[in-house]
């Protein structure tokens, strides 16, 4: 093989973008092993002039197809990196390393986007102010939908830490009951017992509200959040009882409790949008082909099982029974309608844990070269 110039430049890339080789280490690569000396700063400007390329073809792609989009922040060194990644394809259409990420600036790569043909039916997001808000000024109208994947890990930590402060209360309880025993203590007038008396209460009272907060997330992700699930209304509903559920046991810890449920009571329509997205895809099947609402929807919560499970084979056999040799059909139907009915911006998450390795200093400026081809 010849080793041209456009030939050690593509090394050059690769090394930086496959390899994940800093500076110094493409340097030493093309020296020892090729023989050919180059410096740090002309490495830099291979990757400089790689990502003006990669700046043009992006700027070149149309944006047209994208129906659903998914926007989520990342983060390096304390500075936002705004990114949009498409649903269905994954392409990564938008990755923007900018010193805020207010609606100002989100509106402004929005705004770009829009100009290559990004017009989705819907976006998924987080709750942020300036990206909703962004959102709006450049995309006019575009529903901005609820990111469930936030949610539900705000939920899951509150619940693991409810349970790690329940067995903090019961190690402190059984502390100071080996402490009582070995003084030979039993008495319940004495100072050592009724400490031990309180104990017991605190240990209660703590394991009772972890069991409780932890039963109504339980409820809230696999009976409201799912998607596999009930109709929109229902979820609502259930939504609402959730939410009532824990301002009662708000009290008991106001400090972690009321960010959560405040947290769900303010994106209750937003959670839900997926919920009203899919009703109408499991309306259009059900007209389509002449089966009656609540079969399709009967398909839709088989999906809720495991496929190992004999619930799931007993409610397959029903199933199949009820719709005779629609039945395939229908499961097929109904499993792509959900398939397509995205909940979260999780992907973009998946993003940024692929570009974590790529984010150092030295390889900030070669970000448009991960935007022009980046899929997660």
């Amino acid at each position: 093989m010849t080793v041209t110039k456009t030939w050690l430049r593509q090394v050059i890339v690769g090394l930086a973008l496959i390899c994940h080789s800093s500076y110094r280490g493409v340097v030493e690569f093309l020296r020892d092993l090729l023989g050919i000396r180059v410096r740090v700063g002309t490495v830099h400007q291979v990757l400089q002039l790689a990502t003006q390329q990669a700046s043009v073809i992006n700027r070149d792609q149309d944006l047209s197809g994208i129906r659903v989009g998914l926007h989520d922040e990342i983060f390096h060194d304390g500075k936002p990196v705004l990114a949009g990644v498409d649903a269905a394809s994954t392409y990564c259409y938008l990755l923007v390393a900018a010193q805020r990420r207010d609606a100002d600036t989100w509106g402004v790569h929005l705004l770009d986007a829009t100009e290559q043909g990004l017009e989705p039916e819907y976006t998924i997001a987080d709750a942020g102010q300036g990206l909703r808000a962004g959102q709006k000024a450049a995309c006019g109208d575009t529903p901005c939908h609820g990111d469930v994947f936030h949610i539900q890990r705000q939920c899951e930590g509150l619940a693991n830490t409810l349970s790690r402060l329940a067995k903090g209360a019961t190690s402190r309880r059984k502390v100071l009951q080996a402490k009582i025993e070995r003084a030979g203590q039993q008495g319940q007038d004495d100072e050592l017992g009724s400490q031990l008396a309180l104990a017991r209460q605190a240990e209660a009272k703590a394991h009772w509200l972890a069991r409780d907060i932890r039963t109504l997330i339980q409820w809230l992700c696999h009976d409201v959040l799912a998607l596999a699930g009930p109709m929109l209304a229902t979820r609502q509903m259930l939504f609402d009882f959730v939410v009532e559920e824990l301002a009662h046991c708000e009290p008991e810890d106001v400090r972690r409790i009321r960010p959560l449920r405040v947290a769900l009571q303010n994106q209750r329509n937003s959670l839900l949008a997926f919920a009203g997205v899919l009703d109408a895809k499991l309306a259009i099947i059900a007209q389509a082909h002449a089966i009656a609402g609540p079969l399709v929807r009967e398909a839709c919560l088989l999906h809720r099982l495991p496929s190992t499970s004999s619930a799931y084979w007993q409610g397959w056999n029903q199933l199949r029974a009820k719709t005779g040799s629609k039945f395939y059909t229908l499961l097929v139907a109904v499993s792509r309608a959900m398939a397509q009915t995205p909940r979260s911006s999780s992907l973009v998450e998946n993003l940024n844990s692929r570009l974590r390795n790529y984010f150092t200093n030295w390889l900030r400026v070669s970000m448009g070269i991960s935007g022009a081809a980046m899929m997660v």
